[in-house]
């Protein structure tokens, strides 16, 4: 259960569509209680943080690396378990989780190349995100953030191999970069795709440093470090083959835009006091 269900919920309560007595029931039943009675599900091997979507709006996604697929099918079919429409989700995984969840989850959404697992219905989409990677190494981490932005609530789209080596492609797509609201921009090597994006358009950019190049890359250190040195204005940077932690930043800003627009009408716009050069 996140915010919004939450709100729904009480909103339910405010028009007199449910009772307190019933919105206190599904609140118990969801991430204020789980069968510790602290807010999280111990599995054993594992204890499910169920109160994370009520805290931030997003409920734990399993981090599929380092676990056996036994253990990463129990911690989706936990979050499943738990009140709520959001989908269960989990990345990272190893070729043998994939086949585990794809076998426990017929309906599953897999994506083998971004290595993510998404079960339970998606959420409607609300703003654009584009993710722009700089070539075709680069394709794991980018629909690793596609895939995640997309489950998060996003209309998402890629723009592939537009790096600055032929900087004619990246001018080629300069009009869909201005249209989107939020950009994921994904490169390894010297990592100046992000900067040559944000002399372009005026879109937010999220920069996402990958592990691909030659050995002074340093695997993907040369790269983080020229995004964070970035002379283009509006470049945030995440850590290197961060996928997620972009797609996740970029959801949670266009959600709380969407929040900002539904609650408040917008003002309308007056023209501003031009003040004469020199006066």
């Amino acid at each position: 259960m996140d915010r919004d269900e939450v709100r729904a919920l009480l909103h339910k309560v405010s028009a007199g569509t449910a009772t307190a007595e019933e919105a206190l029931g599904e609140l118990v039943r969801g991430p204020l209680s789980g069968r510790s009675g602290a807010g999280f599900e111990d599995l054993g091997f594992a204890r499910l943080d169920t109160h994370r979507a009520l805290r931030t709006g997003d409920p734990e996604v399993v981090y599929g690396a380092g676990k056996t697929p036994a253990q990463t099918v129990a911690l989706l079919t936990a979050l499943l378990a738990q009140p709520g429409d959001r989908a269960a989700l989990a990345t990272r995984l190893p070729d043998e989780a994939l086949d585990a969840v794809s076998l426990a989850f017929p309906e599953a959404r897999i994506d083998t190349d971004a290595r993510c697992a998404a079960v339970g219905e998606p959420l409607s989409p609300r703003g654009r995100v584009l993710v722009v990677s700089a070539g075709t190494s680069d394709e794991a981490v980018a629909r690793e953030a596609a895939f995640v932005a997309t489950e998060f609530g996003c209309s998402t789209g890629i723009v592939r191999d537009v790096g600055v080596a032929g900087i004619h492609r990246l001018l080629a797509v300069r009009e869909d970069l201005d249209a989107a609201d939020c950009l994921i921009v994904v490169a390894g090597m010297d990592g100046a795709l992000p900067s040559v994006v944000a002399g372009l358009v005026g879109t937010p950019v999220i920069a996402v440093p990958t592990s691909v190049g030659y050995g002074s890359s340093f695997g993907g250190i040369a790269a983080l470090l020229t995004m964070l040195n970035s002379c283009g204005p509006g470049v945030l940077v995440c850590n290197i083959d961060n996928g997620f932690g972009a797609a996740v930043a970029a959801a949670r800003m266009l959600r709380r835009v969407a929040h900002a627009d539904a609650a408040q009408p917008v003002p309308p716009v007056t023209p501003a006091t031009t003040v004469p050069v020199g006066s």
